[in-house]
């Protein structure tokens, strides 16, 4: 109920007014069973904006953080999130990933649809960074469709840090499914998750236009922070 509220009074509403997204492609997302949505990420705003548009109810898999936050903000967002159909990944090391996978797993096998972002983080400059394979995984283990997904202009409309997003245009792009029964039983091969996974980077990367780095998110992230450290170490306090 909360997420028909969300959709279609609340959230909905304010998000077309506030971006006007420009929809291509809305045809390719299979009006009946299992299938993956796969995006790329650039704001906060991608978690209700896709939602938004998609005519069928879809499921997230959030960063466990939005769930964990302390007070009564971090209740009031821990609350929305779960009424909004998102699902809390932890993402701390290679146990919490195969969790992921298998929640992932369960709202396919429901026969649902799921959203997912391959990055597995935000991007921090507006380029496309390499795909984790869980997104592959997931959609071998299933038999499960991926359609891939892009999202532009939200990273100029509410980029890393900002709260308040900018009234602009967006658009979203979905691409044609991408079908890996050929892959029908491999789900455990190493070599064959990374060239499935590369693949929906690829028709990602095609619909977004963006510029593509050949590394995980979260290193590059962790790799600038440092050398702004060492640019600008803290002083000690007197």
């Amino acid at each position: 109920m909360f997420y028909r509220l969300l959709k279609y009074v609340i959230l909905g509403p304010l998000l077309r007014l506030l971006f006007r997204p420009r929809i291509e492609g809305l045809e390719h997302i299979p009006e009946s069973g299992a299938a993956i949505v796969a995006g790329n990420h650039l704001s906060f705003a991608d978690h209700f904006l896709m939602p938004a548009i998609i005519k069928r109810r879809i499921t997230f898999l959030a960063k466990a953080e939005y769930f964990t936050g302390p007070g009564l903000k971090g209740r009031f967002t821990a609350a929305f999130f779960r009424s909004a159909g998102q699902i809390p990944v932890d993402r701390s090391g290679k146990e919490a990933g195969q969790a992921a996978i298998r929640e992932g797993l369960g709202v396919l096998r429901r026969g649902e649809l799921l959203g997912i972002y391959p990055e597995g983080t935000r991007s921090h400059d507006g380029r496309l960074y390499k795909g984790k394979v869980g997104v592959a995984a997931m959609a071998l283990k299933a038999g499960a469709p991926v359609v891939p997904c892009a999202m532009i202009g939200t990273f100029e409309a509410q980029p890393p840090g900002q709260v308040i997003p900018t009234m602009r245009r967006v658009t979203i792009r979905f691409g044609k499914p991408i079908d890996f029964s050929r892959y029908a039983g491999m789900d455990g091969e190493k070599a064959i998750l990374r060239a499935a996974t590369d693949e929906i980077m690829y028709a990602i990367l095609e619909l977004s236009g963006q510029e593509y780095v050949d590394k995980y998110a979260a290193l590059v992230k962790a790799e600038a922070e440092e050398e702004k450290a060492r640019k600008f170490p803290r002083l000690p306090l007197s």
